[in-house]
Formats: C-alpha cells, sequence, structure tokens
C-alpha cells in the first residue's frame, strides 16, 4: 500500500485516510467551501439573501435527541487516555448508529487500539487514529471486513464529534478521527457550501435531513459540516475538550503527522454511573 497523503488548496482539503479492510489505498475528499469566509460558531452573523438551505428549512423535523446531552447513568462511555495529555471522555450513540459503535467497543475491549498513534493531526480541523500501520492505510474491522455507514438526522459532525474515517461509501474499519473544528455554516454562505459540495461528491447537499436541533448545533458550536452524509459520527466529547484541543496543537510535519508520536495509551469502555 502506497501511504496516503494530504493536499490543501485554499480551502479544499484532500484528506486522505484509509480506513478499509481491502488491502488498496483510498482517498477521501471533504470540501470546506472556496468562496465562503471562514468564519467560527462565534462569529456566525444572519439575513442575507435566501438560499437553498433556508429553503429547506421548514422541512426539519424535531427530535428529542440531542447530541451534546450529558450522558445519564448506563450510557456507554470510551475514555481515550492519551499519553502525556489525559483522558477525552465519549458518549457513544449506540442506538443511532449501533454498527459503529459496536465495532469501537469491540476493538477497544479486545485491546486493539491501545499503543496506537494518532497518525494525522490537522489543527482546527480533526485529529485521526486507529490504523495499526501509523501510515493511514491500514486497520480492520471488529467484523473482519468493512461495514456500512450510518446517517442518521440527529448527529452531525459537530466540534467534539467521535466519526469513522473511511475510504468511500461502506468502508468503515478501525480508523477514527475527533473533530476539533468550530467553523460555523452560516446561512448567507451555505449556496457556496452547496455548489462546492456538489461539485466534489457528485451529489446535492441536502441538510434538510438534519433535524432542528442537531441544525442549530451547527450554527451555534460549529464543525465539519461538509463531512455530514460523508463520516458516520457514533460519539461526543463531554469531558476532556481540553484535552483534544492541547494534542490537536502538536507540531506536525508537511504530511500532517505529528512530529513526535502522539499516543492512544488506552481506551476504556464503561458504563456511565452518573
Amino acid at each position: 500500500m502506497r501511504k496516503a497523503s494530504l493536499a490543501i488548496l485554499g480551502m479544499i482539503w484532500m484528506l486522505s485516510a484509509s480506513a478499509c479492510a481491502s488491502g488498496t489505498s483510498d482517498t477521501i475528499t471533504t470540501v470546506a467551501p472556496t468562496t465562503a469566509p471562514t468564519t467560527t460558531a462565534s462569529e456566525t452573523t444572519s439575513g442575507g439573501e435566501t438560499t437553498a438551505d433556508e429553503t429547506a428549512e421548514a422541512e426539519r423535523t424535531e427530535s428529542a435527541f440531542d447530541q451534546m446531552a450529558e450522558p445519564v447513568a448506563g450510557d456507554t462511555i470510551a475514555t481515550i487516555t492519551i499519553k502525556g495529555f489525559g483522558d477525552v471522555k465519549i458518549r457513544l450513540f449506540a442506538e443511532q448508529a449501533p454498527k459503529a459503535a459496536e465495532n469501537f467497543i469491540g476493538l477497544a475491549e479486545s485491546g486493539y487500539y491501545d499503543g496506537l498513534s494518532f497518525h494525522r493531526v490537522i489543527k482546527d480541523f480533526m485529529i485521526q487514529g486507529g490504523d495499526p500501520t501509523g501510515t493511514g492505510s491500514g486497520g480492520e474491522s471488529f467484523f473482519g471486513e468493512a461495514f456500512e455507514d450510518e446517517f442518521n438526522g440527529d448527529l452531525v459532525p459537530i466540534k467534539g464529534s467521535l466519526c469513522m474515517a473511511n475510504s468511500g461509501a461502506n468502508t468503515n474499519g478501525s480508523q477514527f478521527f475527533l473533530v476539533t473544528t468550530n467553523q460555523a455554516f452560516p446561512q448567507e454562505n451555505m449556496d457556496s457550501y452547496a455548489a462546492q459540495y456538489k461539485q466534489y461528491y457528485g451529489k446535492e447537499l441536502d441538510f434538510s435531513t438534519i433535524t432542528d436541533r442537531a441544525y442549530e448545533y451547527l450554527q451555534s458550536i460549529g464543525g465539519a459540516g461538509w463531512l455530514y452524509g460523508q463520516h458516520t459520527v457514533f460519539g461526543q466529547v463531554y469531558e476532556g475538550l481540553d484535552i483534544l484541543e492541547q494534542a490537536e496543537a502538536v507540531e506536525t510535519n508537511s504530511d500532517d503527522k505529528p512530529a513526535e508520536d502522539l499516543i492512544i495509551e488506552k481506551v476504556t469502555i464503561s458504563q456511565y454511573e452518573g
């Protein structure tokens, strides 16, 4: 396998992330639009022209599920201990993304992730790990084969989200990433996002499938909204976000690999006790 690579042109990200068990080298294209300004959630403005997303907004549904809710007794929790930094605690969404959650839990409980590295770190975007080769081209799922994506309108890739890395549709393996960007998606720029998304993914950007609460989080918290419908979201950091921010600030080389290994000391699965 050749090592996957990353090239940045303006705000267009070419993120190479081999996360399948197929034995081939794989590339994911992720897009942040070139024509819209970089805006964080705290800087989001309102108003402007009616956009494609504003038109669809009325069609969004309400949901009782809250991605940002604190865990309650009995919830499944993953604690990622980053060597030299500390613990990042994550509420897993076993009902909303059962296959991805089962895969992560199974691998973690077998010790698969212990001692591996976050092999790719892109500040203000994400940190990625779960590849035993440390190259971005390895890893195998708990099931022994690639498994399908699970997209849910309640779950969006906001800051602190735990997501599956992949090499295209339904190619999930062992690799995962944690979103660190808080880039907002102001409605006045949504047409630009939609145009760029269609150019690179070959399909329409349809935020109408996102529930009201999840869409509000894209505005108020921010994240990698352009990855919605491309990468399964199956967990959310509820404690240790500061640890994640420290980890993403490490020095990296031109391939976005940390200059010094950023080690996953262990991943622990537990039930939240309240």
